[in-house]
């Protein structure tokens, strides 16, 4: 079972790769804000390739008259890797009971590889062929206030627009690094806490998406954004030396949008 991760020839005990494990999904739980306001699903496996879209193309030669034959279309997983390094002097260290070890090598990575998926999810990727939902929302974007108090206005009227386009909620609001600090560390004009407000107006969260610029609010209703996972982020290996070994972060996975009206981006 995940061979392909290579791990049974790393220098590291079972207990230090648990230990790894533990730390990465640990960093990666609260950034992969993109994955938890869109349709999960999965993981499919390493081996699963492609996404089908219920599409086919044009009508292509068929080698005898009277046959019409259309090749299905599929929208293929990208592979995402982050490579990363660790000291084999902290690695034995772990091994001996260390609570301290040094892994910012593994911080990096976790900010490298969450910063390519929520990007993916949201903003888009046009190399990989996917549209995010601020790029394929047919609505005009909204304007954040710099005034954090007139921000729940703002959201209100992205869910206004959500809601006379025929789109329900609850809705969430994915928003970057400082919008988060304003949002969760802000109060409305009736002195509450501002992130509490704003989720009342959603009936949903508000989630912390590193990666993207701005916020957008997209509804949960489900169904309207595909995010499909073949492998699940997992740790890899692939070198070591005498000073150190080299590991990675590896996923696949592909996103579409099906509802573009269901997003609404605030810029």
């Amino acid at each position: 079972m995940n061979n392909h991760l290579f791990r049974h020839l790393a220098p590291i005990t079972d207990e230090t790769w648990q230990m790894l494990d533990d730390e990465a999904r640990a960093r990666l739980t609260p950034v992969l804000g993109g994955r938890r306001v869109v349709d999960f699903a999965g993981p499919l496996g390493w081996e699963h390739s492609s996404t089908d879209i219920g599409r086919v193309g044009a009508v292509v030669d068929a080698p005898m008259d009277g046959v019409i034959a259309r090749q299905r279309a599929s929208l293929p997983l990208t592979e995402v890797r982050a490579d990363f390094a660790l000291m084999r002097s902290e690695l034995d260290s772990a091994a001996r009971g260390a609570l301290d070890v040094d892994l910012s090598p593994l911080d990096d990575a976790v900010t490298r590889l969450s910063t390519v998926e929520n990007a993916a999810i949201l903003s888009g990727w046009s190399a990989a062929g996917y549209t995010g939902a601020t790029a394929a929302s047919p609505h005009p974007p909204l304007t954040r206030d710099d005034d954090p108090t007139r921000f729940a206005q703002v959201v209100a009227t992205a869910v206004e627009t959500l809601a006379r386009a025929g789109v329900g909620g609850p809705y969430a609001l994915a928003i970057d690094a400082p919008g988060w600090v304003s949002v969760t560390g802000g109060n409305d004009s009736g002195g509450a806490r501002l992130s509490s407000h704003i989720e009342a107006i959603l009936g949903g969260e508000v989630v912390w998406t590193p990666g993207i610029e701005g916020a957008v609010v997209l509804s949960r209703r489900g169904g309207d954004f595909l995010f499909e996972s073949g492998q699940d982020i997992a740790l890899g290996y692939a070198a070591h030396s005498a000073e150190s070994v080299s590991l990675y972060l590896e996923e696949s996975f592909s996103f579409r949008v099906v509802t573009p009206e269901a997003a609404v981006a605030i810029r």
